[in-house]
């Protein structure tokens, strides 16, 4: 049973200390975070390093986005291979490929050809370890008691906002001290340790996916793409903040404000996971993600008014209190509604889809940055378009739906039953039979009523030779239909006697007949098809 399936209200208060004592969970956690910190120092490293070997700030902007986007864009993939041949046989090769590019930077130097430095960059970032997924498909292996489960990924959502704090100021410390090479090597032997320290773990060398489920399971579903979506929309208004701030330290003349008011953010994010694990809020995974995405939208509301500096940097914190919680619950909803399979592969599409939100966030922030009241906007605008789609979908984003009086929830893994083929055969004889039927029906219908004008304009006697009538016995029955060649040809009734049929009987006639046939043949099939134990009606 997945965490998304119960109620929040039901799992039992699990403590810090509890959850962090459990066995491999401070050293998964901590090395995660270690492993992690290579995504947040390598944009500052490589800006550093190419600025400081004479390289256009350009330039260096340029490897740093391709960097993000390379890493990114591969998630989905490394998260399905890691689905298919298991965490040490994707993660062990990917991460000696993207400490091997980093630390051979130095070596081709900021002054390179830049197409080879552009390759090894992007290479670098393909190659991405994918640590934050493996580690959430990891969780349910460590902590089966979905409370402490739950304690665990709120502190393991909130911890990411701190990394890109320290990262990039440790960068910047490195590079300012020892030079941008080091800040370089640094960085890949931190990527390099963080992973060995995670693939080493019993949990990541053990992990399989689901047992019993084949890889093939279906991953796209239209719940699983408007939660994406709407997750895109956080995201946007998560890297519209960071040019929002640039802009209010180019307005006030304070330049700390670019980096302080996304520090505020992030610290409210992870201050936002610690109140969230520390007790058990009630409603479901679904109704917490649409309450912590109207909560976080009302957040940017006091920002919409240009406040001063200090006002600002108070304000700042109260939408990232709910930001972990979005996140946190956008993972939860990602079990419910994801194959057991694929599981790696979904966090990795919800990591790809708040990234690629961000990213457009920020780009269009940047082409607004003219207009201060716009640029304030922005921020609110993704959050009221995450709300909005969430809205929308809610009854697509997994379990929640209260059952019937006579509905019963089905098991896991007991797919419902479908009737045999011989069942299925013996109904369509069945409907085939009520058809056959109403149409002769119809048929006696137009007949009675042209034989009620037949006798109003009769101009010669019944079975007369010269006005054209006979009658015809049907296959199969005892009845007599009459049939008419004359100036009358809708004249259709019964009779106990006639001349035999000629050529030019009814059109509608011919239809009543080959029904009839149909009908008998059809009631033979349905009799012999029809299993014993399948009560006639």
């Amino acid at each position: 049973m997945t965490l998304a399936e119960h109620p929040t209200t039901a799992p039992p208060l699990a403590t810090y200390g509890a959850v962090l004592g459990s066995r491999h969970v401070v050293r998964l956690l901590g090395g995660t975070l270690i492993g992690r910190l290579p995504n947040s120092m390598v944009p500052v490293g490589l800006v550093l390093w190419i600025t400081g070997g004479g390289g256009s700030l350009a330039f260096a902007g340029m490897l740093a986005a391709l960097y993000g986007l390379a890493s990114g864009l591969s998630q989905p993939v490394k998260g399905r291979l890691m689905d298919r041949y298991g965490q040490t046989r994707v993660s062990t090769p990917a991460v000696l490929l993207n400490a091997g590019c980093l630390a051979a930077l130095p070596l081709i130097r900021a002054g390179g050809h830049p197409a080879v430095v552009t390759a090894v960059v992007g290479l670098a970032g393909l190659v991405t370890p994918p640590l934050e997924a493996g580690l959430r498909a990891l969780w349910p292996t460590v902590l089966p008691d979905f409370g402490r489960r739950r304690v665990v990924q709120a502190l393991d959502t909130g911890s990411q906002g701190l990394l890109y704090i320290a990262g990039p100021l440790l960068a910047s410390w490195l590079a300012t001290t020892h030079g941008p090479d080091t800040a370089l090597a640094a960085t890949a032997a931190l990527g390099l340790v963080g992973t060995t320290v995670v693939l080493t773990a019993a949990p990541s060398q053990t992990w399989r996916p689901a047992a019993g489920v084949t890889g093939r399971g279906r991953l796209v579903s239209a719940g699983l793409v408007l939660l994406l979506t709407a997750l895109a929309g956080t995201g946007f208004a998560f890297g519209a903040m960071n040019v929002w701030a640039a802009g209010m330290a180019g307005t006030h003349g304070q330049a700390m404000l670019c980096g302080l008011l996304p520090a505020v953010f992030s610290t409210g994010s992870f201050l936002g996971s610690l109140i969230y694990a520390r007790r058990a809020w009630p409603g479901t995974t679904k109704s917490q993600l649409i309450t912590t995405s109207a909560l976080f939208l009302l957040g940017w509301a006091p920002l919409l008014a240009q406040p001063d500096p200090r006002t600002a940097l108070a304000l700042a914190a109260i939408p990232g209190l709910f930001f972990t919680l979005i996140i946190t619950n956008g993972f939860h909803t990602v079990d419910a509604l994801a194959s057991a399979s694929r599981t790696t592969e979904a966090y990795s599409w919800l990591i790809l889809s708040v990234g690629t939100g961000q990213a457009a966030g920020t780009a269009l922030a940047a082409t607004l940055a003219a207009h201060p009241d716009v640029l304030a906007a922005l921020p609110a605008g993704g959050a009221a378009t995450a709300l909005t789609i969430l809205i929308l979908a809610r009854r697509k984003l997994g379990p929640g739906r209260r059952l019937g009086r006579h509905r019963r929830p089905r098991q896991q893994g007991h797919p419902r039953p479908m009737p045999s083929p011989t069942r299925w055969r013996a109904a369509g004889t069945r409907s085939l039979l009520l058809a056959s039927t109403g149409c002769e029906w119809v048929l006696r219908a137009l007949a009675g009523h042209a034989r009620g004008n037949r006798r109003r304009h009769r101009r010669a006697p019944l079975d007369h030779p010269a006005a054209g009538y006979g009658t015809e016995q049907i296959e199969g029955s005892g009845e007599r239909v009459r049939w008419s060649t004359g100036p009358d040809v809708r004249a259709v009734a019964r009779s106990q006697e006639g001349d035999p049929p000629r050529a030019g009987r009814l059109p509608f006639l011919v239809t009543c007949r080959h029904i009839r046939a149909a009908r008998f043949s059809a009631t033979a099939r349905y009799e012999s098809s029809t299993p014993a134990s399948l009560p006639s009606r």
